[in-house]
């Protein structure tokens, strides 16, 4: 009978429950400015609303009026206002704080010049609101559990020139614009897209580009040359693409690290390598390319690595830099080569490079090849595909990212907000 009188009892009174604390503040706080009490609100909204939880307690001190003491936020004097004091920065990098972003953050906090939200648990999509953070020049959102179509919200953001999205669950195409923009590094390995590379590759200035563990098919568009003016780092490891290594790979005088390693790329590998001068880490490792190593590797004066075992080659100089590897081809005399079956099978069917269509980026005037020709040779088990040696990781960016002290980040962010007032208007 207790129990059912207590079953039936009318739920305390409203006024009766634990509240929740209003998200504004009370009306004795005073704030330097409005986009400080602004900031607040934003950031009250997300720590009381979107994120769900935060075993390290690292926002623990996100409360009162003095946002820019609390952990992980930064503030700066506003760009255009050195007297106005403004949240320019978050870096919530490793916190393990599981939430998503709503729409109201980026509203509030129309500031930021840097948003760093590195191996957390943030899950959802990007919100449209993200328009709102016209001087975002850094943007990490890497190793978390955002999904969806590649989030096109950020290429509308005219100052971001860094972009860090790896991995994350976004799948679908890469957008063409992401070519377009001025980004300076594009990190978009490990997700779930797919479709070939836009043919507009080329009309990137990144400087690092990194696309590696997606499944993307496709071949590596001829428009790559137009980048040897920035081009450092390129990684395209395991992304299924397939045709040749276009020739315009040798004007890429500035790159230090290419690796196209675990892919079904075929044909030669070009005699215009001679043109990576710069090159210290080359890796074509887990591919189908064969017919000899070109000898110019051999006068390549920075290459500290090349990895190319795992194919088909069927000769190669005799320099040290490319002796050190080249197992499981078809080598005369080389240890740990493949069976003479497979390499009779390849050398019966070569590869015919000039029939292999790519979707390259033409001049004015001319017409986008269409289509693919895939080889009709049947793809082997690659025996040494799963058991790369450590060069290849070398090269590969590190899943985790740079650490950077407080006292730093607050000088970059203060850096960034004034490299927004010297970009072009156009770009801006």
């Amino acid at each position: 009978a207790l129990l059912l009188a207590v079953a039936l009892a009318p739920a305390p009174a409203a006024s009766q429950q634990q509240q929740q604390p209003p998200l504004d503040p009370p009306p004795s706080w005073a704030f330097p400015n409005p986009r400080l009490r602004a900031a607040y609100v934003a950031l009250q909204t997300w720590r009381r609303t979107a994120i769900f939880s935060d075993p390290a307690n690292f926002t623990a001190n996100w409360s009162g009026p003095n946002v820019c003491t609390y952990n992980g936020v930064f503030c700066a004097p506003h760009p255009a206002d050195g007297g106005v004091l403004v949240v320019a920065g978050i870096d919530l990098n490793h916190a393990d704080i599981a939430g998503y972003i709503p729409d109201s953050l980026p509203a509030g906090l129309p500031d930021l010049a840097l948003l760093h939200l590195n191996s957390n648990r943030f899950c959802g999509v990007l919100p449209d609101t993200f328009l709102h953070l016209r001087l975002l020049h850094e943007l990490d959102i890497s190793n978390n559990r955002f999904v969806g179509g590649f989030p096109e919200v950020v290429l509308q953001l005219p100052s971001l020139r860094y972009l860090d999205l790896r991995f994350n669950e976004f799948e679908g195409g890469i957008p063409p614009a992401l070519f377009d923009r001025p980004l300076d590094a594009i990190f978009l390995n490990s997700n779930r897209l797919t479709s070939p590379i836009p043919p507009n590759l080329g009309n990137s200035p990144a400087s690092v580009l990194v696309l590696a563990h997606n499944r993307l098919g496709g071949c590596i568009p001829p428009s790559i040359g137009r980048m040897a003016e920035t081009l450092n780092e390129i990684v395209l490891i395991d992304d299924d693409l397939t045709g040749c290594i276009p020739p315009q790979v040798g004007m890429l005088r500035k790159v230090t690290v290419f690796d196209v390693s675990g892919n079904g790329l075929q044909g030669p590998l070009p005699a215009t390598v001679t043109g990576l001068v710069a090159v210290q880490e080359l890796n074509v490792a887990g591919n189908l390319l064969e017919g000899a190593v070109p000898a110019s590797v051999c006068g390549l004066p920075s290459l500290r690595n090349f990895t190319y075992e795992d194919n088909f080659f069927s000769g190669r100089p005799g320099c040290a830099v490319a002796t050190a590897d080249g197992r499981w081809n078809c080598i005369p005399g080389a240890p740990a080569q493949r069976p003479p079956a497979q390499c009779a099978a390849a050398a019966a069917r070569p590869f015919d490079c000039s029939r292999a269509q790519c979707q390259a980026a033409p001049p004015p005037g001319s017409i986008v090849p269409a289509g693919l020709v895939h080889s009709i040779l049947p793809v082997p088990t690659r025996g040494l595909h799963n058991a790369r040696n450590g060069r290849a990781a070398a090269a590969h960016p590190q899943r985790e990212p740079r650490a950077r002290n407080a006292a730093l980040l607050r000088s970059t962010i203060t850096g960034l907000l004034a490299s927004v007032l010297r970009q072009p208007a156009a770009v801006r």
